[in-house]
């Protein structure tokens, strides 16, 4: 808004002032009071231009109909009218922009042929539709790029909400299935108070663990919270994963080292190997699981072993979600199950987050 103001000013005053230079060049026509106002109101009111594009070139365009048939005096101020072209073609309204340029472009040329005297010959009037023309091309242009921008900004907004689900989802489906396991077997071992107290223990650790993970998550969209813990998780952290894993009972045994890597590579890696335990601890039945990471020279890979029920398998959200959060670094991940367990592999390009 405050750019239109500049903008119709300056062109107000540009448009007056040349008028007026004129007049002293030609010598003897003077411009009356009304010349000048129409001047002022065509100018100004381009302002308005952002907000009101039709409005604003109604107005120009009639104020020039009233000045140069009946005030008698030249000048630019069909500038004005062009300018107002442009900003109802920026809007996106092309046609409503055309229809303005053939009533004004017919309308000097009925003008010229009716005036006794030829104020525009037939090149004049050929560069001003031209003007015209190129004005509601760059107007078409502007409001492209900022339908671009717009999209672009959608897109990666959805991209981002889709990001956090994700993370949500790993962390919640994995701490969620310990505790139900733990509570399922708390439930079992009611009568063996040491039994009882170790689930109640593993339930209190993954409901921490849960609630810390999600805070980290949610941080991204609460920056003003200087307590939530702001480091994503990673490799680094497979050996707390591994333990609460333990604790449902399944043996997991780990080849392999946490390496320094990529924030987004060490990210998916880790969810990919949080996604396969839970699958294990939620549908598996397994009584171990081997986790295998290994590094070349370009990539990496992590393969998760079970030996629990396999056989078909359906995907699920979390099939999928390791399958995104894999193809979305360029790499590739393959589930494959038989009546010996489930095999979840992962090969991710150690390249991808450049």
């Amino acid at each position: 808004m405050r750019r239109d103001a500049v903008v119709g000013a300056a062109v107000a005053l540009a448009v007056l002032g040349s008028t007026l230079i004129q007049d002293d060049v030609d010598g003897g026509r003077q411009l009356t009071v009304v010349g000048a106002a129409l001047i002022l109101l065509s100018g100004g009111v381009l302002a308005l231009g952002g907000r009101y594009p039709v409005l604003v070139a109604a107005v120009t365009l009639a104020c020039s109909a009233i000045y140069y048939p009946f005030v008698g005096t030249g000048g630019p101020m069909l500038v004005t009218f062009i300018i107002a072209l442009y900003y109802v073609s920026a809007s996106g309204r092309v046609v409503v922009a055309a229809a303005f340029a053939a009533v004004c472009v017919v309308a000097i040329a009925v003008g010229e042929k009716f005036s006794p005297v030829r104020h525009l010959d037939n090149i004049a009037q050929f560069m001003l539709a031209g003007w015209m023309v190129a004005m509601i091309a760059l107007g078409v242009a502007r409001n492209t790029r900022r339908a671009y921008a717009e999209e672009a900004s959608k897109r990666a907004t959805t991209e981002e909400r889709l990001r956090i689900a994700r993370e949500l989802h790993d962390v919640l489906a994995h701490n969620i299935s310990l505790i139900n396991v733990q509570a399922s077997a708390a439930l079992h071992r009611k009568n063996h108070t040491a039994g009882l107290w170790e689930a109640l223990e593993a339930i209190k650790q993954a409901s921490k663990e849960a609630l810390r993970e999600v805070r980290a998550t949610l941080g991204v969209l609460r920056a003003v919270d200087e307590s939530a813990p702001t480091g994503p998780p990673g490799l680094h952290q497979l050996p707390e994963l591994v333990r609460r894993t333990r604790q449902t009972g399944v043996e997991v045994t780990v080849d392999g080292e946490p390496r320094a890597l990529p924030p987004e590579i060490d990210l998916a890696a880790y969810r990919i190997i949080q996604e396969a335990l839970t699958n294990v601890t939620r549908h598996a039945s397994a009584r171990s699981v081997h986790v295998r990471i290994t590094y070349g020279d370009k990539d990496m890979s992590v393969q998760v072993d079970d030996d629990g029920r396999g056989g078909s398998l359906v995907p699920g959200n979390g099939i999928r979600g390791m399958t995104e959060r894999a193809q979305a670094l360029g790499g590739s991940l393959t589930v494959r199950g038989d009546d010996h367990g489930v095999q979840v592999a992962a090969s991710l390009p150690l390249g991808a987050a450049e």
